[in-house]
């Protein structure tokens, strides 16, 4: 901010600097010359380069510093994207990430150089096997949405070979978005199941479609409304009554760590989020990871390579197994992202197993304290229990003309990252909070208290929130227009109309 209280603009880097100006300076030429217009052709070699910025070094790491101050981390403070499990991720686990022989470690390097990297590998498996009481892990997938997939082509796989050509996955319409594109994407059918009055999965509806056609159920629990699906093991026993398998979406693992394993419900198959539960924070679309996990049912079709054991943990040898003839192959190269890994590693024994039981309690707490004290302010559609986090909606906003999206942006101007808004899509202007458990109570009042005062705004001025953010580095931008067109024209930030 400026002295008299306007905003700064940051230029383009098109708009920075001067003619002649460089950041570079190569030493003489001491080969010779090459004819560049021989080799390439006359047509492809140009004197100049025209319509470049002409800038300095200091210009360019002034320019891109500013801009960085823009952004929006963890460290900054409270994340509340529902359903995305942005948690402070410990610095213990970027110590552990930066010892050489992981950070350093070249993905081509024979086996016999790799022992530490699969042993680690192996270890994270087994604990992610007994935390989700499954029987075993690939930690493969790259990111959630990946992970789903290598489910569901595990479930093909295991029907495939069985003779059961089943052609149908079932899907709540409270499930994560990516499950109907996961099922589609390996030639299955995607048919929705919807929730009853209380956000859980309808089971005479569920009992109704499930017939011997139905491959896979694929399950979010808890949901994407927070809550918990009290009758999964009665859900559990309907899928399998038809020979169907259960997947279970674990992005919302966070609510359940130390309390209920989802092997112990009668779940086949499920995705684990490491850099959502595990504490790698995924903000700017990365790094992920999505560790999937099976019973032995599912096992033969794990992706390759797998990685084995040889003798006891004392004096192991740790390999790579490719003799798997069931396997669905490989599904990305190496062993996915290695680092998040590490710190996921890093993250569960440093807690241990009380200290992960806590996790999920504070989460819940969190959630449930946001819940209470929101309450009287924002109309919420399904009044059941919820565990780490709660939906509302803008129905009391609405009726000033005041939508989620305009309360989310007005979120800005307090300082804070808004909730996820509009999503899941059986709730009109939803506005679903996840604080999780890394927040103290004084980060969940402040945020707290900015919401009450928007929903006041929203009731006293509408225009007011209509109109944010105002105290932005760039204001609301003209998001109809925009969208018609590939070049976003940047709207300087007017001083807060308070």
């Amino acid at each position: 901010m400026s002295n008299d209280g306007t905003t700064f603009r940051e230029p383009l880097i098109f708009d920075i600097g001067g003619e002649g100006r460089t950041g570079y300076a190569l030493p003489p030429l001491d080969v010779p010359e090459a004819d560049l217009a021989a080799v390439l052709g006359e047509g492809n070699v140009r004197d100049t380069i025209r319509g470049f910025p002409e800038v300095s070094e200091v210009e360019v790491v002034r320019h891109y510093y500013r801009l960085s101050k823009w952004n929006y981390c963890i460290e900054n403070g409270l994340y509340p994207l529902g359903s995305c499990t942005m948690k402070h991720n410990p610095r213990i686990n970027e110590v552990m990430a930066r010892i050489p022989g992981f950070a350093e470690s070249h993905p081509l390097r024979p086996t016999s150089a790799a022992q530490g990297n699969l042993e680690l590998l192996h270890s994270l498996s087994e604990l992610l096997a007994e935390i989700t009481g499954m029987d075993a892990v690939t930690l493969h997938p790259c990111a959630g949405s990946h992970g789903e997939l290598t489910g569901m082509m595990m479930v093909k796989a295991h029907f495939d070979h069985i003779g059961e050509p089943r052609q149908t996955v079932l899907i709540p319409d409270s499930a994560h978005g990516t499950n109907p594109a996961s099922a589609v994407i390996c030639g299955f059918q995607a048919k929705e199941i919807p929730s009853g009055p209380d956000g859980c999965v309808d089971l005479e509806r569920l009992e109704a479609e499930m017939t011997e056609d139905v491959a896979a159920l694929m399950l979010t629990n808890p949901n994407t409304l927070g809550i918990f699906e009290k009758q999964i093991d009665r859900i559990a026993e309907i899928v399998h009554a038809r020979g169907g398998l259960v997947y279970m979406d674990g992005a919302n693992m966070n609510a359940l760590l130390g309390k209920v394993r989802p092997g112990d419900t009668g779940v086949d198959v499920l995705h684990l989020n490491l850099h959502k539960t595990f504490s790698t924070p995924h903000g700017g679309g990365g790094p992920g990871s999505g560790p999937v996990a099976v019973k032995k049912v599912l096992e033969p079709y794990l992706p390759l390579p797998v990685i084995i054991r040889e003798g006891e943990p004392a004096d192991a040898c740790y390999g790579e197994d490719y003799d798997r003839p069931r396997s669905i192959g490989r599904i990305g190269a190496f062993f996915g992202n290695f680092g998040v890994a590490v710190r996921a590693l890093s993250y569960i024994l440093s807690m241990g197993g009380e200290g992960l039981s806590r996790i999920s309690e504070m989460a819940v707490l969190n959630a449930n304290y946001i819940r209470k004290k929101l309450e009287p302010h924002f109309h919420l559609t399904y009044h059941s229990p919820v565990l780490h986090e709660v939906v509302f909606d803008d129905k009391h906003q609405a009726a000033h003309g005041v939508a989620v999206g305009d309360m989310a942006k007005r979120l800005l101007d307090f300082g804070f990252h808004p909730p996820t808004v509009s999503f899941p899509l059986i709730v009109q202007g939803a506005i679903m909070i996840e604080p999780t458990e890394s927040e103290p109570r004084e980060e969940l009042d402040r945020f707290i208290a900015a919401m009450i005062q928007i929903a006041g705004e929203a009731e006293r001025d509408p225009e007011l929130v209509k109109g944010a953010p105002r105290s932005t580095p760039v204001s609301r931008l003209d998001e109809v227009t925009a969208a018609r067109k590939p070049v976003l024209r940047w709207v300087p930030a007017e001083p807060d109309g308070e």
